[in-house]
């Protein structure tokens, strides 16, 4: 059963007032959906019940004009997003699937590489994964191209 959400936002032009970010997924479409800026005023207050009625699941976040400000507006938008989607189960469970299946590997990844810490780091870059990447250097599950790792490899110290 594939599960579709819908995230959208609403408010990043206006001058004031917050960003508001809401995330959907329908047991099945409604007729007469369209994008809001299509949608008269009165239309989507009509619309508004049925999708309520019809939603697995919804969520609606209003991100602070302080948050905006301190962010920016993109980052707020995206902020409001993560935050809609969040709240929502599915997202939830799918979150916890892949953490434990990512953590399960990097333990993997522990025993063949200990000398970096792994299973305790993650693979994060805490201080001490970073001290053992500068003692060993990089092995083949390290990202590269990520600029901690690629400032050690500019220092040649490890070519």
């Amino acid at each position: 059963m594939n599960i579709i959400i819908g995230v959208d936002e609403a408010g990043r032009g206006p001058l004031a007032g917050p960003v508001t970010v809401a995330a959907v997924i329908l047991k099945k479409v409604i007729k007469g959906l369209n994008d809001s800026k299509k949608l008269s005023e009165k239309k989507r207050f009509e619309l508004e019940p049925q999708i309520i009625k019809n939603a697995i699941d919804f969520a609606v976040v209003h991100v602070s004009v302080a948050t905006i400000e301190q962010i920016n507006i993109l980052q707020a938008s995206l902020l409001g997003m993560q935050q809609a989607v969040g709240k929502i189960a599915e997202i939830s469970a799918a979150s916890i699937l892949a953490k434990n299946a990512r953590d399960r590997l990097m333990h993997e990844l522990d025993e063949e590489f200990p000398q970096y810490g792994f299973a305790q780091h993650k693979g994060y870059g805490t201080k001490y994964h970073l001290q053992q990447l500068q003692i060993h250097g990089p092995c083949v599950h390290h990202r590269k191209t990520y600029a901690p790792i690629q400032k050690l490899l500019q220092m040649e110290l490890f070519k």
